[in-house]
Order: C-alpha cells, then structure tokens, then sequence
C-alpha cells in the first residue's frame, strides 16, 4: 500500500540508501544496459551531486528504509528508480503525481528503448514519445527515447 510510503526531499543520511535502491533497480529492469559506472563511482556520484545539488526526492517505507527515489530538474524529470520489490505497489503514480505537481507546465524525460515497462507506465500518465535516439547521446550507448507530458 502506498499510505505505508512518505514521499519527502532528501537529505545527506539518505544518499547510501539512495544509490543502493537505484543500482537494484537499474539491475533488475535492465539487464541488458551496461552501466558506463561502478557501484562506487553511483554511490559517490549521488552523495557528491545528486543528493546535495538536485531536486531529488525519496519515498521512505514506513520501516525508515528508502524504496525509491526520484530526481527532478526543471522540466526534466531525470530520474525514477524503485526498489524492485516496491514495484506495482503505486509508488511510481505518486513520484509522477508530485513532479507534475512540481512541474505544472510539463515534464520531458529519457528512457531506454529496451525498458518497455517504462514506457507503458509513462504513458498511461499521459506521456507521448517524441524522439527516438541510436543511444550515441547517453553514456550507456544505449537507444533511448524521450517523452513528453503537457497539461
């Protein structure tokens, strides 16, 4: 159930966690993506960037453990990994819910051609591909595809 989640900002503490929920999602919804990073080189990059410098956002289980988390840039929402067991549990709607609340005149973001969940869940909340890519763009070398969301 989702009232078991609270969504809140990040803060430093929450950063270990953080990298650990997006390397378990990363992994298990693309097995086929090769990852440019290490885990250490994820971990640092989110404590040193992404936790103190970006918009970033976690859902917190009722037990204190982070579960998922979601990174927004203006318009960009460039980041939304949950743990894998957390997956179909509406945590995903309520991050999509609070960017578009965050970002009322719309939201764009990438996502990899290959991860067709992704783009089933992104369009059921009213997400329409736009660009399709060879991948030569994006560290992984990876064909991607940009959405867009306007009200």
């Amino acid at each position: 159930m989702t009232d078991e989640v609270v969504l809140r900002r990040a803060v430093a503490a929450d950063a270990r966690a953080t990298a650990d929920v997006y390397l378990r999602s990363f992994d298990t919804a693309l097995p086929t993506v090769v990852r440019p990073h290490t885990d250490d080189e994820v971990r640092e990059y989110i404590r040193d960037v992404v936790v103190p410098f970006r918009e970033t956002w976690v859902a917190e289980a009722a037990d204190g453990g982070i579960v998922g988390l979601m990174v927004l840039d203006g318009e960009l929402l460039s980041q939304l990994y949950l743990d894998p067991e957390w997956r179909g549990r509406g945590v995903g709607d309520r991050f999509v819910a609070l960017a578009k609340e965050r970002s009322p005149g719309g939201l764009n973001l990438w996502t990899f051609q290959v991860n067709r969940p992704a783009h089933r869940f992104y369009e059921r909340h009213g997400f329409a591909a736009v660009e399709f890519t060879d991948g030569s763009g994006n560290e992984e070398r990876e064909p991607d595809v940009r959405y867009v969301w306007r009200p």
